[in-house]
């Protein structure tokens, strides 16, 4: 699995990830609850998706896999005609970086797959 991630960043890379992990996940979160408020049909179930990636970016679990995907879905939603097609490229171009640079120092992934640093 560890040859998913590119690095584990640490430091102020590490926090700029975190930001970006962050944005996009709230991001995400808040586009599948304006979509259950207000439903627009043939959007539902890719927004209802990217809101549960959003909890994926958040955490930084399977960031890999979840960013890609995250990626996927936002440009199902533009093609679909979205409401937000500006937020849904963006939230695309961000998941695909994520997807690409990985989920850094902190987060579930680095957890379970970083280095493991064995002491003598």
């Amino acid at each position: 699995m560890q040859r998913l991630f590119s690095t584990f960043a640490n430091g102020w890379p590490g926090a700029g990830i975190l930001v970006q992990r962050l944005f996009t996940g709230i991001a995400l979160l808040h586009s599948g609850i304006v979509q259950l408020q207000a439903p627009v049909a043939g959007l539902m179930i890719p927004e209802i998706t990217g809101a549960i990636l959003g909890l994926f970016i958040l955490a930084g679990l399977w960031t890999p896999v979840a960013g890609a995907l995250v990626a996927a879905v936002e440009l199902w939603i533009v093609f679909a005609g979205g409401a937000n097609i500006w937020m849904s490229l963006t939230l695309a171009v961000f998941g695909g970086t994520l997807a690409v640079i990985g989920p850094g120092a902190w987060s579930i992934d680095a957890r379970l797959f970083g280095r493991k640093y064995i002491g003598s």
